[in-house]
């Protein structure tokens, strides 16, 4: 394995942090940029290794770009305005991180020699499929049903379309759901929020349970990342992947079945739905076949790290801005 000099922004997020903490085990160099949007206490665990650094800056920022990238060799982009709810909200901050800024790094990665750049794309990129009986794979179309995944697949394909121009090599990874446990917690992803929902709040409203989402647990996704990076540039080089595992799709009313038996007391309420939001389901064959990869933890997994977290009361103010984005 290629030790690596690596940037990631965001790295103090849900993922970055656990992302962060994989690398330098794995004997990388890391450097982190990020503005701290939501605290950096997610990164006292690395503070003191000797590999990393930290940048506080915005990725939006060209100057901040340029001095973040000296001497590195590979980018994780991860920073964005992550979600529907929170692009809506901040329509022009999400065009400008989303999208400019991705292109911005990616043009200044180039001019400063990195060899590796890894997008973290999302599988909301497939908007609706069309026939709810079949999988959605990298070769399906993009029907992006949202400003979120709007500016995901432009800035997707502007970072794989500049990949002949140069020696760049650019791997897009379209993440399925997170959820799971991490040190910058979050409680406004599905499954955690179904979970948190039904066991300590004993009520869950359920907006269209017959749609299809895969998930992957945000320590899976590290690894997907992880794994990128260890491949030989001939093998990722321009291509797309999806992150996860086919057997880890799963309807709305499917999560509720799996956290049931620990919240028998839970009321559920169902608003069926039947206008265009997303639904999908998405094979995960590609990045198992050429990659090797293969998930560690199911959807299950998660949600018994979930009620742990709520039954040992590691966490009780639930409803903190720094666990939501």
């Amino acid at each position: 394995m290629e030790r690596l000099k690596v940037l990631v922004t965001g790295g103090a997020g849900y993922l970055g942090c656990v992302l962060v903490a994989a690398l330098l085990e794995r004997g990388h160099r890391v450097r982190v940029l990020d503005s701290l949007l939501y605290g950096g206490s997610s990164l006292l665990n690395v503070w003191s290794h000797p590999q990393f650094e930290f940048i506080r800056g915005d990725v939006c920022d060209g100057k901040c770009l340029q001095s973040s990238l000296n001497d590195i060799e590979a980018v994780v982009h991860l920073a964005a305005v992550v979600g529907d709810l929170a692009c809506t909200h901040q329509p022009e901050l999400a065009r400008s991180v989303n999208l400019d800024a991705s292109v911005a790094l990616l043009s200044e990665s180039r001019k400063a020699g990195v060899s590796r750049f890894v997008f973290a794309s999302t599988c909301s990129n497939y908007g609706k499929m069309k026939n709810p009986s079949q999988y959605v794979d990298e070769t399906s179309a993009l029907k992006p049903l949202s400003l979120y995944a709007e500016t995901k697949v432009v800035a997707e394909r502007a970072i794989l379309d500049s990949a002949g121009r140069n020696a760049l090599c650019t791997t897009s990874l379209r993440l399925a759901t997170l959820f799971g446990v991490s040190p910058r917690m979050r409680f406004d992803l599905t499954a955690n929020d179904f979970t948190l929902n039904m066991l300590a709040k004993k009520r869950l409203v359920v907006y269209g349970e017959q749609f299809w989402r895969p998930y992957v647990h945000v320590r899976d996704a590290a690894l997907a990342i992880l794994c990128v990076l260890d491949t030989p540039i001939e093998k990722v080089k321009n291509q797309v992947f999806n992150v996860g595992s086919t057997d880890q799709n799963y309807q709305k009313r499917h999560l509720v079945e799996l956290i049931r038996p620990y919240a028998p007391d839970a009321v559920v309420e169902y608003v069926h739905k039947e206008e265009d939001p997303r639904d999908y389901r998405v094979s995960f064959a590609k990045i198992k076949g050429v990659l090797g990869f293969e998930i560690t933890r199911t959807v299950s997994d998660g949600i018994c790290e979930i009620i742990g977290l709520i039954n040992n009361k590691v966490i009780q103010d639930f409803e903190d801005t720094r666990y939501h984005n």
